[in-house]
């Protein structure tokens, strides 16, 4: 009897102070619930899938501690609804593009793409070691909200057009999907245009409701069949050269979080924020090369007429955003200074070195 109470009481607790049970607290504690709502429909490749593996992965990382319950784009609200649903604290997080919700303040533009920002790898040294988090934190705090990095696409192409553009005018009248101040831009020389969600865009080309769209690159694109409405496909794009997506949390909900918690959710961010772009770098040239070899697409550039007055459009908007607000204008200025500091520097490295690089080898020709 003696021998049975020791193993009931001090054996065990022998054991576990020598680490024997080590499993125990974590077994015994509360599994917390995540809702997810997101922007893309599901199974989306590229954008939904990369959302989808994203909220798999927090609750592999904290072994089921976090239980993500994920929703893609119209199962629990629209696409976008997701910033409401989220600010409400209806769910605890959603994964945009946070330029969609410029409406709400212009300075969200910021932290995903503007025209003639940054790069993908710029964009995330602003964010990361430049100070952007800290601004990010500034403008999501205002509607109750903390956003994380989650994803990126890298620089974008120019989008899908049904006739050449050879000239500015040319985009007089035309109607075009395009969202962010890269939609702005369009507006300013004459463009109409639209912000719809992904799942929208085909049918909307098909009809001829709209006669050009962008999206993202040939990976993403080519699921989308856009080719079967639009012939010409122009890159790059002015509009997104890079930046990233979001994931935005419910404020009051990340700050009840443990330190665990909340290092866990941000892990699972970043590995994805990593993945993503790399994913559609490793595909974008196989798939750019079927669309021409098996749908005729015909691969256009802006010339530099275009992308002149593309730049001059883009200042007024620029100056336009400033003017909304003083929170706004300090975005766009520490953004720009940035930006200016950091392009100077890749002038005569990256680039500099990948120019040189394609000439010798003859690529892109």
């Amino acid at each position: 009897m003696k021998r049975r109470d020791f193993i009931k009481t001090g054996g065990i607790a022998a054991a576990t102070a020598g680490g024997v049970i080590t499993g125990a607290p974590a077994i015994a504690a509360d599994v917390r619930e995540m809702t997810i709502v997101s922007t893309w429909p599901r199974d989306f490749p590229g954008l939904g899938v990369s959302a989808q593996r994203l909220a798999a992965r927090i609750t592999e990382l904290s072994e089921g501690r976090i239980k993500t319950n994920y929703f893609a784009a119209g199962e629990r609200v629209g696409a976008f609804d997701s910033f409401d649903e989220v600010a409400a604290g209806n769910s605890q997080a959603y994964i945009a593009a946070d330029y969609y919700w410029r409406g709400k303040h212009p300075a969200f533009a910021y932290f995903t793409s503007v025209p003639f920002g940054m790069t993908n790898w710029e964009w995330n040294a602003w964010i990361k070691f430049g100070g952007g988090q800290a601004l990010w934190d500034k403008v999501s705090g205002e509607f109750g909200l903390k956003a994380l990095a989650c994803g990126a696409t890298g620089t974008q192409m120019g989008g899908w057009f049904n006739k050449e553009i050879n000239e500015a005018d040319d985009f007089k009248g035309l109607k075009m999907r395009i969202p962010g101040l890269g939609g702005d831009v369009l507006a300013k020389l004459g463009a109409s245009t639209v912000s719809l969600p992904g799942g929208q865009i085909y049918e909307n080309l098909v009809s001829g409701a709209i006669e050009a769209t962008e999206w993202v690159g040939p990976y993403n694109d080519y699921f989308m069949k856009f080719y079967e409405a639009a012939k010409f496909y122009y890159g790059a794009g002015m509009h997104e050269p890079g930046g990233g997506l979001a994931f935005g949390m419910n404020k009051a909900w990340w700050e009840g979080l443990n330190s665990w918690e909340q290092a866990i959710i941000t892990a699972a961010c970043m590995e994805e924020h990593a993945a993503q772009p790399e994913e559609a770098l490793a595909n974008n040239g196989a798939y750019l090369q079927r669309m021409i070899d098996d749908h005729g697409v015909e691969v256009k550039v802006f010339n530099d007429d275009v992308y002149d007055a593309f730049g001059e459009a883009a200042a007024e908007v620029f100056e336009e955003t400033r003017d909304h607000s003083p929170l706004a204008a300090e975005v766009n200025d520490h953004f720009q200074a940035a930006l200016r500091e950091m392009g100077a520097y890749l002038a005569i490295g990256d680039i500099a070195f990948t120019n040189q690089r394609n000439r010798v080898l003859e690529l892109g020709e």
